[in-house]
This record gives structure tokens, C-alpha cells and sequence, in this order.
């Protein structure tokens, strides 16, 4: 049954990132600091939001009958999350479900047991250009000094929340799911479920910490059908 369900939570996502984005960006958050603090917090959990809702682009799920628009709505998600480029990070990401938790995954770290900054570093150096980062910084200066808004606004409210949503998406969505333990992976996909609950799951990174071997086993599943896989999932345990 063709539904369209997906596009109107990818959309849901992208203009509620885009529209707190204008409001905040305008806002005097220090006549308002508790409006400034809850808008930080949406703000960063959006910006999740438009990197999960790419990567389930990538994975043909937003609209499944509509490959283009895929590509589409997964472009536009990762250019606005940080000037990325979605064709480089559907190509790594096939060989991370490919090779998951090993030498040839490009969002693991290879050394034994390797600690999380370490690990985090070398995600990020292994996604981030350096036209990205003067891409950022232009449209940093044009919105200060050309259109006016405050540097405190900037950084408050687009650079941080930018920034945590990046540890957000590595904590839960990589490194939690995917480092080694004292217990085994379940199987090869060398991923581990955090067992959160449905609700802790979803705040915690939509899904993808709290059900990351039910993503592994499912991939053609989209992130807010994830819990439902579950059962299915310990079965085939």
C-alpha cells in the first residue's frame, strides 16, 4: 500500500528545523532566557532530525515508491544540517551496513576498544571538507553583517545545537551500538539494541540507538517504524 506517511514526517521535520531556526535567530534571548534555553534543546534535536531523516533517504524509506524524491529530500536534509555532500555519505554509509563494526566500516574505529573522542574525531575527519567548513563560515558572516542578526544568535542558536546533534547522532546512533562489550553481538551485523524504551529511544537519536540492530536487520524500515521490528528481532536471535 503506497503511503506518504514518511514525506509528511521528513517535511514535518525540515520546516520545523527551518521555521524555530528563523523565530530564534531573532530572538532577544536574554529577555527571554527560559524560551532561549527550551529552543536551544528542539533546536538540537532537530538538527538530529535532519541528518536521520537523510539518512532514511538513503535508505529509500521517506517515500519508497519515489526514489527521486529520496534523493531529493535527503540532499536538501544534509546541505542544511552542514553543507554536505549526500552522494559522498550514501556511498559510505552502504559500505558501514556492508562491513558494520570493521575495518573497512568508515564509521568505526579500528583500533582495540578504541575511547570516545578518539573515535569521534576520526568520524567526524572522515565526513567533514573543508569547503563545508568555508561554506559555513560565509553564510556565518553574511547573516551578521549583511542581514544583522546577532553573533550571539549565530552561535546560540545555529553553531551549537549544530554541533551537539552531532555528538547526539555518534553517542547513540555509533558508538553505543557498535563498541565492543564483554558481551558478544548478537550476530554479524555487530550491532547492539540500547533497550531505552520506546519514548527514551526516540529523545535519545529517533530510534537509531534504542533499535540499532533492529535497523541493521531492517534496513528498508524507517526510523519511526523501528520499535515495531523489535519482536521480530529477538526471534531471530
Amino acid at each position: 500500500m503506497k503511503t506518504y506517511r514518511g514525506l509528511v514526517i521528513a517535511l514535518s521535520i525540515l520546516f520545523s528545523w527551518l521555521l524555530l531556526l528563523i523565530y530564534l535567530l531573532r530572538l532577544d534571548w536574554t529577555e527571554a532566557p527560559l524560551l532561549a534555553l527550551g529552543g536551544f534543546v528542539l533546536q538540537t534535536f532537530l538538527y538530529t532530525g535532519l541528518f536521520i531523516t537523510a539518512h532514511d533517504a538513503m535508505h529509500g524509506t521517506i517515500v519508497p515508491f519515489k526514489p527521486s524524491w529520496n534523493t531529493w529530500l535527503g540532499s536538501v536534509s544534509v546541505f542544511f544540517y552542514a553543507f554536505m555532500w549526500y552522494p559522498y555519505l550514501k556511498d559510505q554509509h552502504q559500505y558501514h551496513h556492508r562491513y558494520p563494526a570493521s575495518g573497512q566500516d568508515p564509521d568505526y574505529h579500528s583500533e582495540d576498544k578504541p575511547g570516545f573522542f578518539a573515535w569521534y574525531l576520526k568520524f567526524l575527519l572522515h565526513y567533514i571538507r573543508w569547503w563545508q567548513v568555508l561554506g559555513i563560515a560565509i553564510v556565518f558572516n553574511i547573516l551578521h553583517h549583511v542581514v544583522g542578526i546577532p553573533l550571539g544568535n549565530l552561535l546560540l542558536f545555529w553553531v551549537v545545537p549544530s554541533i551537539l546533534s552531532t555528538f547526539q547522532l555518534f553517542y547513540f546512533g555509533t558508538f553505543l551500538p557498535h563498541r565492543e562489550t564483554a558481551e558478544a553481538f548478537p550476530d554479524q551485523h555487530r550491532a547492539n539494541s540500547l533497550n531505552f524504551g520506546v519514548f527514551w529511544s526516540f529523545l535519545s537519536c529517533y530510534h537509531f540507538g534504542g533499535y540499532h540492530h533492529e535497523h541493521h536487520l531492517y534496513p528498508g524500515t524507517p526510523w519511526w517504524l523501528l520499535p515495531q521490528k523489535a519482536p521480530q528481532a529477538k526471534n531471530k536471535r
